[in-house]
């Protein structure tokens, strides 16, 4: 199948469900590509230049042995961002969207223009580590059963991010997330069913979702399943699409001899960061109506509701006191360079 592709100078503009048209009244080229990659990686881009910068840097500076595009999409950045993208990284098929339309129908704007049998997610503010996207791609081709895949996710300062390998958040395994609980009995599996620290972080394990941070899968799930959830801004729409994955039969993997670094809120959040705050909100209660109220009592939603709503308020209060506000949960932070992380393992 050929796809339609737009000259390295031009950028893309995508809006209501046109961009070709919309690209030839601005004049771009239009050129048909018929090379196929074996890989696209899906980048969504808000307000964070240099950011992106270091990620696209990590990708093209690396020996990346599979063929692979690079699809970005901008959510009408005012700091540059595009401008840098299409004078430093030519070769990345830009796309412009006219306003800030969220992570989850940006994401999809690239997934539409996708060429690769293989489907990356990866978020702006990440360092791809030598070998690891040829290792994710080795795993899904080794693995037929399995739909999708995540690397080990690295906080800067070394540390595991937790949510890169999660279950599935039920009432029970959010109290005790929320309360504290799994983090005082951070090894017994009876407790920590979200974040899952009971599993030796250095072990391939079988989970419900990984994060959309650096995300692989199959174009069969895409064909299978659809596009993920645009009702969701941003914010849990990976948690979604991964157990509507597992609902269709494929298996969801947590796979760490592949790793990145994740920033973690840097990717766009900060600018508007209360914004960002009501949407992490709004994403819980859409993802547990869909997908898990049916299980519960109306009595049982109804303080689920309230509780996400308290939770919201309290956020929100925070955020006017601290120096660098948080939307969803607070990462730990190192100082450049990131010493002593492996590259992934071959």
């Amino acid at each position: 199948m050929r796809a339609l592709f737009l000259g390295s100078d031009e950028c893309y503009f995508w809006a209501h469900r046109l961009p070709i048209a919309r690209a030839v009244r601005q004049g771009a080229e239009v050129l048909i590509m018929t090379d196929k990659p074996v890989l696209t990686i899906c980048i969504v881009n808000y307000n964070a230049e240099g950011y992106v910068r270091t990620c696209l840097k990590s990708l093209y500076a690396n020996q990346i042995d599979t063929t692979f595009e690079v699809v970005l999409v901008d959510n009408c950045s005012e700091d540059g961002s595009a401008e840098m993208v299409r004078t430093s990284y030519p070769r990345v098929r830009l796309i412009c969207s006219e306003s800030n339309i969220g992570f989850a129908r940006a994401n999809n704007a690239a997934l539409r223009v996708a060429r690769g049998q293989y489907l990356l997610w990866l978020n702006n503010d990440t360092v791809v580590l030598p070998g690891a996207l040829d290792a994710l791609v080795r795993f899904l081709e080794e693995h037929p059963e399995v739909g999708i895949v995540g690397p080990k996710v690295l906080n800067s300062d070394g540390s595991l991010q937790l949510q890169c390998r999660r279950g599935l958040p039920t009432l029970w395994a959010a109290l005790c997330y929320v309360s504290g609980l799994s983090r005082v009995f951070a090894k017994n599996p009876f407790f920590t069913g979200y974040l899952l620290t009971h599993l030796d972080e250095d072990e391939a394990a079988s989970v419900d979702a990984v994060s959309g941070a650096c995300l692989m899968a199959r174009r069969e799930v895409l064909n299978q399943i659809g596009y993920p959830d645009e009702g969701y801004f941003m914010f849990a729409e990976d948690l979604d699409w991964c157990w509507r994955a597992k609902q269709a039969g494929w298996q969801v993997f947590y796979f760490p001899d592949a790793r990145i670094i994740h920033y973690g809120g840097r990717g766009g959040t900060l600018s508007r960061p209360f914004r960002a705050t009501l949407e992490f909100y709004q994403s819980l209660w859409r993802f547990y109506r869909k997908h898990l109220a049916w299980r519960y009592p109306f009595f049982v939603n109804w303080l689920v509701r309230v509780g996400i709503e308290m939770k919201l308020a309290v956020a929100l209060g925070l955020n006017l006191f601290r120096n660098v506000p948080v939307a969803g949960s607070r990462k730990p932070t190192g100082e450049g360079g990131f010493p002593g992380i492996p590259p992934s393992r071959p």
